[in-house]
């Protein structure tokens, strides 16, 4: 209730952690499980202020570019009321940095943090929100060991397939290129031997003739490398 002179309610700029009777307001509420933000949760998800945490996430490019990227240079960790999506990024690639903040806007329709580790040369992208494991069909918690497989509707479309490969290329990716002996490598390289599976089935599907390894999927000759490095856009944002 606001007072006579401004109607400024008793309670602005109050909060649990600074003032005793908000917090037992709240505590009390909890008890008797009030939800007292229900319907303006519920008009605000309809009005989309507020992200729809349980719909599925449209199908896009940009969809299998960021999964692509997840599965090379993310994490999704768990916690009881939410899960956190992690991308960590070279701040000698700021320009990646910034279209990945982009890609996950339009991806969720809210924007993700980002800031510089004091610790090392890295920049964190975060994101948190209910089911993102489900909705982005990526397990969570460590997956080295993990039985990693690209969505079933990345293999649907050639372009969400490229988009996909364009994602872990650029987080797992190296390309080199010998003038003297004319060599080029273009080298995607993971840990995960179904990954690598994935990559090399997806590779072959689009007409490329990879090179596999034990902890790499490989395009060595020429034609095919610069070809595959323009279709994805190698090191190169909009």
């Amino acid at each position: 209730m606001g007072n006579k002179k401004g109607n400024i309610p008793w309670n602005k700029g109050k909060t649990k952690a600074t003032d005793l009777s908000v917090r037992k307001i709240s505590e009390t509420m909890k008890l008797k499980h009030i939800d007292n933000f229900a319907k303006w949760r519920a008009e605000a998800k309809l009005s989309g202020v507020v992200p729809e945490s349980s719909k599925e996430l449209k199908k896009s490019d940009d969809l299998a570019f960021l999964v692509g990227l997840i599965l090379g240079d993310g994490n999704i960790y768990k916690f009881p009321r939410t899960e956190c999506l992690r991308i960590t990024l070279g701040t000698d690639k700021p320009k990646l940095a910034f279209y990945v903040v982009n890609i996950m806007e339009n991806v969720f329709r809210k924007t993700p943090s980002m800031i510089k580790r004091n610790s090392s040369n890295c920049y964190n992208i975060t994101f948190c929100q209910k089911n993102l494991s489900h909705r982005l069909e990526i397990p969570s918690g460590a997956r080295r060991k993990l039985e990693i497989k690209l969505p079933s509707w990345v293999w649907t479309k050639d372009s969400y397939l490229l988009s996909a490969l364009r994602g872990l290329f650029k987080a797992e990716a190296s390309y080199c290129v010998h003038e003297k002996t004319c060599t080029y490598n273009f080298e995607f390289s993971n840990r995960n031997f179904y990954l690598l599976n994935e990559v090399e089935k997806g590779l072959k599907m689009l007409g490329f003739h990879p090179e596999r390894r034990i902890y790499a999927v490989r395009l060595r000759k020429k034609k095919e490398a610069i070809e595959f490095r323009e279709l994805i856009k190698f090191r190169t944002y909009p």
